[in-house]
């Protein structure tokens, strides 16, 4: 499956709500030809990770992007996945894997990886690399998964850890942790007007 699946979904369900025949109909004429069983996990999926809302209208359920007050755009996960993205492609898994385990003190559960926007494909593929730096952690993941309320954890599911950084990794995830700080504050007032400020003068 293609991995911007998710911004042709988001595209496809503005203004309107679809059944998941809809949206089969409307990524197949996008070029996304999916059988009918695959897109009924995916949009189930995005209904459970709250990227879209599910109503049941019989004999279907219907689709529909969430309005932005349901949408929690202010968690964690959200924060990192938007700024992951201008992030070169061989740096993004380590990246979002630094910022959030440096955020919350803990090693990574792949589950988190797809709330970050990282495909399942991404993961693997940069897992089966020469570079990669992740690693099993080294507790049992039940030990790291206890107290964690807003996650529903599987039993078994891997928890990463970074075996390892370099200084490109460190930049990257700098300039991320710069863009959430100045998105999420009111910075007026406190830039000159005559100085035009880029994350390059942080970097």
């Amino acid at each position: 499956m293609s991995d911007n699946i998710y911004l042709l979904i988001n595209d496809v369900l503005k203004g309107r709500q679809l059944s998941i025949s809809g949206v089969t109909r409307e990524l197949k004429e996008k070029g996304i030809d999916e059988h009918r069983l695959v897109m009924t996990g995916y949009l189930r999926a995005l209904k459970d990770l709250r990227k879209l809302s599910e109503v049941e209208i019989p004999p279907s359920k219907v689709y529909s992007l969430l309005e932005a007050e349901q949408a929690d755009t202010n968690d964690i996960y959200s924060l990192i996945g938007e700024h992951i993205k201008s992030v070169d492609p061989e740096y993004m898994v380590p990246v979002a894997a630094y910022v959030l385990s440096k955020t919350l003190e803990r090693p990574v559960f792949k589950e988190e990886f797809a709330r970050m926007g990282i495909s399942s494909k991404i993961l693997n593929d940069y897992l089966t690399t020469s570079g990669c730096i992740l690693e099993p952690a080294d507790k049992s993941p039940k030990e790291y998964a206890t107290g964690i309320t807003k996650l529903k954890i599987s039993s078994g599911e891997a928890a990463f850890e970074l075996g390892g950084i370099n200084e490109s990794i460190l930049k990257h995830s700098n300039c991320i942790l710069l863009k959430i700080v100045r998105n999420s504050v009111d910075l007026s007032g406190l830039i000159p007007k005559t100085k035009s400020t880029s994350l390059q003068d942080f970097s």
